[in-house]
């Protein structure tokens, strides 16, 4: 931090234990609002629809908000919506303020009842705070229509706190999207209470140390997910809104980051805008996508090398190819990281023909425990497994443990194809192999080709043959026909063209699979998988994906 960075934070940490913080809460500034920030973000209509029927849902979880009771325990995806009060966004796009405020302040009532004097769980913590503080600003009309004064004075009192609790905990919320969102609501508090420009100098300190452990130099999340790198840019939007409410920007440094994060965003992004499915992120629909970035008011292209972020991008014609070519995310850094390394998704204009199963954190509560763990393995994404083992082993406890330390790529271009060559160490301890892929798209993006390797190294040596699957998952509504001669199909996409699928090396067959759409739903699916074995040498693929 600068001097003046470090002044301002030493400033507002005296204020904590001086009567100057008692005298704002006492009314030496009055608790309002000074602003109330827009929300540029359409939420989720049929939850929203829902909402005004009573009943509050998330991930196929429902609750009848009558009998809604907030201290008994909640499944964590829906009591994070709960509690960060997403919730008002989807309301306030289906509803009128006067036909949605009596819910919000139902709502926002339990949630005081239960929660507003009582520290701790899950309604306390840093980032649940950081996002519900942009949520009741945003929606203040909501929120805050009620004639009854007592009410008010609770809400405002209950942001007051929170804010304080904020000043104390943020830099405690996990890297990443976390802290991200708790320091987001740090200076949206000093931007937006009254007597906040200490507060809001702390803060911004505060929200560019966050962004600097959070984010790769090149933008994209430390948790190497997608769906995570959406949250922050969303959360970056609407603190964007909190200075524009104050006829301020967002400070430079923080909005060069921003176009930053969009790019990377962009890079893992199909042709039609769906983010494709990594590090259990679900494949994000074009219109949730573009409804974010249109509110960033960012504009840029896609990062198409990114080593840090770790996704590398090739497109020609209506053809995008995306490859996970880099470690997983470390294990304190994320909760549920896969095991995906050298996987790729592969799509044809709006049409996804090869795809990861995705969803390990974003599907319904519905999937049975076993069916997460699965959806993380290396089996559920389009990649090479031996011995159907994990290149990065899944732990019991739910983290990441030895595999992927390493991996090698290098990446040539030109108006006649796009070439990507790289391997990974994930099986040379354990079965003696080093696992290479080169995949080339052509200029017009109607061929792919691929072959992968599997090279002797390490002082492992196997006596024996190793059973190796490569696995093609495919899209949802792709059809197959396999060949007459075993080593080919014929894929037809929904609405599109047919593509030609050929490999030499090994048997191919036609499995079922499961994809996690963009409800959080598995949706049944199928997979191609050439088998084969690997002696101590060695072995190699080589396949081929063709528009017909």
């Amino acid at each position: 931090m600068s001097l003046a960075d470090r002044l301002a934070e030493r400033f507002h940490r005296l204020t904590w234990r001086t009567p100057l913080h008692t005298l704002r809460l006492k009314g030496r500034y009055p608790l309002k609002l000074i602003a109330v920030p827009d929300d540029p973000i359409l939420g989720d209509i049929p939850r929203g629809t829902m909402l005004l029927e009573g009943v509050l849902s998330f991930r196929g979880e429902a609750r009848d908000i009558e009998t809604l009771d907030l201290a008994k325990p909640l499944p964590k995806p829906f009591a994070e919506y709960l509690h960060s009060f997403a919730w008002l966004r989807d309301l306030s796009t289906v509803a009128t303020r006067a036909r949605g405020a009596p819910i919000a302040e139902y709502l926002m009532g339990l949630w005081l009842t239960a929660h507003a004097d009582t520290q701790g769980g899950i309604a306390w913590r840093p980032d649940m705070w950081g996002r519900r503080i942009l949520a009741w600003t945003a929606h203040a009309p909501l929120i805050l229509s009620s004639s009854d004064q007592i009410y008010r004075s609770k809400v405002l009192n209950a942001l007051a706190k929170g804010a304080l609790h904020l000043d104390r905990n943020a830099d405690k919320a996990p890297a990443g999207a976390p802290r991200i969102a708790a320091w987001c609501g740090v200076v949206a508090a000093g931007l937006l209470i009254p007597g906040g420009e200490p507060r809001q100098a702390f803060g911004e300190a505060g929200l560019l140390r966050a962004l600097g452990t959070g984010l790769f130099d090149d933008g994209g999340s430390v948790s190497r997910s997608p769906a995570m790198l959406l949250d922050s840019i969303q959360l970056l939007t609407l603190l964007q809104e909190s200075y524009a409410a104050r006829s301020a920007e967002l400070p430079e440094t923080v909005a060069v980051t921003l176009t930053r994060m969009v790019a990377a965003l962009l890079g893992v992004a199909h042709a039609d805008r769906g983010l494709s499915s990594w590090q259990g992120g679900g494949p994000t629909t074009e219109t949730q996508v573009a409804a974010v970035i249109e509110a960033s008011g960012v504009r840029t292209r896609p990062l198409r090398q990114a080593r840090d972020w770790g996704y590398q991008r090739l497109a020609a014609g209506t053809a995008v190819l995306i490859v996970d070519a880099a470690p997983p995310p470390i294990a304190r850094l994320v909760e549920g990281g896969c095991a995906s390394t050298l996987a790729f998704e592969f799509s044809d204009g709006p049409a996804r023909i090869v795809v990861n199963c995705g969803g390990a954190r974003a599907g319904i509560a519905q999937l049975p425990p076993a069916m997460v763990e699965g959806l993380r393995s290396t089996a559920a994404h389009s990649t090479l497994t031996i011995a159907d083992s994990n290149s990065t082993a899944i732990l019991t406890d739910g983290t990441l443990g030895r595999g992927v330390g390493e991996v090698e790529l290098s990446r040539q271009e030109s108006d006649a194809a796009s070439r990507i060559e790289a391997s990974h160490d994930g099986y040379v301890r354990r079965w003696g192999f080093l696992h290479r892929r080169q995949l080339m798209l052509t200029g017009d993006g109607r061929e792919l080709r691929g072959e992968d390797a599997l090279l002797p190294q390490g002082r492992k040596r196997r006596t024996g043959l190793s059973l190796f699957a490569i696995r093609f998952h495919l899209g949802e509504g792709v059809q197959v026909s396999p060949t007459a001669d075993g080593l080919g199909a014929i894929l037809r996409l929904p609405g599109g063209p047919l593509w030609q699928f050929r490999c030499r090396g090994g048997a191919l067959v036609v499995e079922d699979s499961v994809w996690i759409d963009t409800d959080g739903r598995p949706v049944a699916t199928q997979q191609l998988m050439i088998t084969g074995e690997a002696a101590a040498g060695g072995a190699s693929v080589s396949w081929a994906l063709k528009k017909a």
